[in-house]
């Protein structure tokens, strides 16, 4: 999903790792200019250098390099540092936006056929990708995969990725976007609190619930959630299925199945394990009206045992976490008979970087991509985001890395090969977003669980009419 700042929910996922889906699909205006608006997509703008292994798209000296990048829980301060290297290295001049409204700011120049160079395509106010791509707006990332890694030219970029970064950025069959990010998702809590309180981290959800309820007890509320973006409890619901019913159960809604959740035991028991903490009266307070900011701002508080969130969580809440709050992470709990452990958790590429097909400097919008896949610049990110990437051993070993950070790190060493990601979120993000709306009625009582898998089930059958989607598959 990809992280989120003010007034979204991109964790893209995750993500969230980024993908939240919470705008309306852009007009059909937007959608006709797309795919017809600008030029044949060649590269534009200065002349081409020649094409070298150390310049293997053909960058010109002294050109000009166009970068937007989501300003949410990453904050913008790690691109600006990017962009000074590159212009050190290639004597351009880059421009930079940092801005949470990536659809306003951006929305006209893709119309026109002038998109920037590069963009960080994340937050509420994204763009959504599968219209991106389904308009033939977006760039073929395959080269920058093939090219010559900038730390050991004898490897291929692709060959220093970790598993699943490809897979993540495929849309109809391309790889057309990088989710650079690397993101766990789960449950986070205050290790002083537990500590104060003599709470033990649950394992399973029975553990969970009793927590919740001691947690009531004392005065707080059990659960917290961003309740404005049902993005953040999806992380739950989903998770809880996938743990639940295996691998199988999360490829079954990925790839549009009938039975993705009407006929599937785990999911009707993962809703109906979530909506057993509304029922016992278990939420924060107010969490079902809070902004994501606002509910982590709570919590930070120690008015809630836990919440849901993807690993920007930290770096998001800097400036609102108490110095000695020790923020843990945390897989989402075990229901009973769950074909995968407890340590098992959502791990992927969030945080999609885009070129634009009709970028004015493509070739500097593809360098600028594969730099971003060297260790000099995931260590620049790590240093200033506080999260880690999809470069293998991507950060400098001397890089310190805060609690909450340390403690994904740890997670992610323990899950081992027990790791999964959905991909509807990108592939179909009208679907994601129906799903979402059940959510947020499930946690308002405003609906039962059977009627959240009536629901779900028909934004699958929804999204499995759309012509593009039998280039979506997992195996």
């Amino acid at each position: 999903m990809g992280s989120t700042g003010e007034g979204l929910g991109r964790r893209d996922l995750i993500k969230r790792s980024a993908a939240l889906g919470l705008i309306t699909v852009p007009t059909m205006s937007f959608l006709s200019a797309c795919a017809s608006g600008g030029e044949d997509g060649s590269t534009k703008g200065p002349d081409k250098a020649a094409v070298t292994k150390e310049n293997p798209f053909g960058v010109a000296k002294g050109g000009k390099l166009d970068v937007v990048v989501f300003k949410g829980g990453f904050g913008d301060d790690y691109a600006k540092a990017w962009e000074a290297a590159f212009d050190k290295k290639w004597g351009t001049t880059s421009s930079h936006l940092g801005t949470q409204e990536i659809t306003g700011k951006l929305q006209t120049r893709f119309n026109g056929g002038t998109p920037p160079d590069v963009v960080d395509d994340s937050g509420a106010q994204k763009i959504k990708l599968d219209v991106l791509a389904k308009a033939g707006q977006l760039a073929d990332l395959a080269p920058v995969l093939d090219a010559p890694s900038l730390d050991d030219p004898s490897k291929k970029v692709r060959d220093t990725l970790i598993a699943g970064t490809v897979e993540q950025g495929m849309q109809g069959g391309k790889f057309v976007a990088l989710n650079y990010v690397y993101t766990v998702f789960g449950l986070w809590y205050s290790g002083k609190l537990f500590k104060e309180k003599g709470w033990t981290a649950p394992k399973t959800w029975d553990e969970f619930l009793d927590v919740c309820k001691k947690a009531k007890d004392a005065g707080l509320g059990g659960l917290a959630h961003q309740g404005k973006y049902p993005y953040y409890i999806n992380v739950v619901i989903m998770d809880l299925i996938a743990k639940k019913g295996g691998l199988e159960a999360m490829k079954a809604i990925d790839n549009l199945e009938p039975n993705a959740f009407e006929g599937n035991a785990a999911a009707l028991a993962a809703v109906e394990a979530v909506y057993e903490v509304v029922e016992k009266d278990l939420l924060m307070p107010g969490t079902n009206g809070l902004t994501h900011t606002e509910s982590q701002t709570a919590w930070n508080q120690y008015k809630a045992a836990f919440i849901p969130s993807g690993s920007w969580l930290e770096n998001e809440q800097l400036k609102q976490t108490p110095d000695d709050f020790d923020m843990q992470f945390l897989p989402v709990p075990l229901l009973a008979d769950s074909k995968l452990p407890f340590e098992a958790i959502r791990a992927g590429a969030g945080e999609p970087f885009i070129v634009p097909e009709k970028a004015a400097n493509k070739a500097g919008g593809l360098e600028f991509v594969r730099s971003m896949l060297s260790r000099e610049w995931s260590t620049l990110f790590a240093q200033q985001a506080n999260s880690l990437t999809v470069v293998k051993d991507g950060v400098d070993p001397k890089v310190k890395l805060r609690p909450g950070t340390q403690s994904a790190v740890t997670a992610l060493k323990a899950a081992g090969d027990n790791t999964f990601n959905y991909l509807y979120p990108d592939w179909y993000s009208a679907m994601d977003t129906e799903i979402q709306d059940a959510s947020n009625e499930l946690m308002a009582k405003r609906i039962q669980p059977k009627e959240w898998i009536k629901r779900a089930q028909a934004a699958v059958d929804k999204a499995a009419k759309d012509p593009n989607a039998k280039n979506n598959h997992r195996s």
